[in-house]
């Protein structure tokens, strides 16, 4: 981007805000830099003197374009190869200790954000997770505040009955997280199925770029077995594993010959059962992970 000085630039001022905004409509980090870009150059082609309000043209510029590609995702993702999974994005530790934040750029919210439709998911995520009023996110809309109601309440009530509740804490989630490795590292089979939930299911996605499972695996046998079987692979003796804070909660960040190949975001129960695996292999998407993400509340 065309340098400016962040004392008089409004656009640098509230990046993390237009950043955050976008990855959390979009679920993609890549897509939410080109959003970024093409927002700056709108800003940078516009007269200051016509704008009111820095912030406000800015996140409906932002806003719309995600629209845009939120519209033209939905054919492109109807022949993907395999599951498809939201681009991974390691968070700053305040966001991580925000738990409100933090669950709004999880990677399970992101999932459930992806049923949404566009609208419902710029209205939710202007709404729910950056508190704008109705009012306002009619403006940045262009639409009657009355029609932005009930899209709101319309999401809103779509988000809470798909949400998975899991009420781990931080310490129970380590604890899960370190037996997840004493068992994945030692091959123990029986070891990896006690800490899986009987219903839990895994995803992975590849995008038919690398290999992965093309379709979910559910049940504690069927995903342990396939997990280790995938870790006992000769090609991935050198692999490093790295727990890491991963949109917001801890994960697993996999490596090899120093450059990331892979991440596991899971979710994890009081009962400290792992439910929800979610591997992201797709080379393409993980541009998110090789340097820490900066997410505004």
């Amino acid at each position: 981007m065309p340098d400016a000085r962040a004392t008089d630039e409004p656009f640098l001022e509230h990046r993390r805000l237009l950043f955050a905004t976008a990855y959390r409509m979009l679920g993609s980090v890549a897509d939410a830099e080109d959003v970024l870009q093409d927002t700056w150059l709108s800003w940078s082609k516009t007269d200051r003197s016509d704008v009111g309000n820095a912030r406000a043209y800015l996140v409906r510029t932002v806003t719309n374009l995600c629209l845009n590609r939120l519209t033209s995702a939905r054919a492109t993702r109807e022949t993907y190869v395999g599951p498809w999974l939201p681009e991974p994005l390691l968070t700053t530790p305040d966001v991580a200790e925000e738990a409100e934040m933090a669950e709004s750029v999880s990677m399970a919210m992101l999932v459930v954000l992806e049923t949404l439709g566009p609208v419902e998911r710029a209205v939710f995520v202007l709404r729910e997770v950056f508190g704008y009023s109705h009012a306002e996110i009619a403006e940045v809309l262009g639409k009657s505040e009355q029609s932005v109601r009930q899209t709101a309440h319309r999401a809103r009530s779509h988000v809470q009955a798909r949400r998975p509740r899991y009420e781990a804490d931080g310490a129970e989630r380590e604890r899960a997280t370190r037996l997840f490795l004493e068992a994945a590292s030692g091959g123990d089979l029986n070891g990896m199925m006690a800490l899986l939930a009987p219903d839990v299911t895994c995803w992975s996605d590849g995008g038919g770029k690398v290999t992965a499972a093309r379709r979910p695996l559910h049940g504690a046998d069927a995903v342990a077995r396939w997990v280790l079987g995938v870790l006992a692979k000769p090609d991935y003796a050198a692999m490093t594993v790295t727990p890491t804070v991963i949109n917001g909660e801890l994960g697993l960040l996999f490596g090899m010959d120093g450059a990331t190949i892979g991440t596991l975001s899971y979710e994890v129960s009081s009962d400290g059962l792992l439910h929800d695996l979610r591997f992201q292999v797709n080379p393409d998407k993980l541009g998110g992970v090789q340097q820490a993400g900066a997410l505004e509340n």
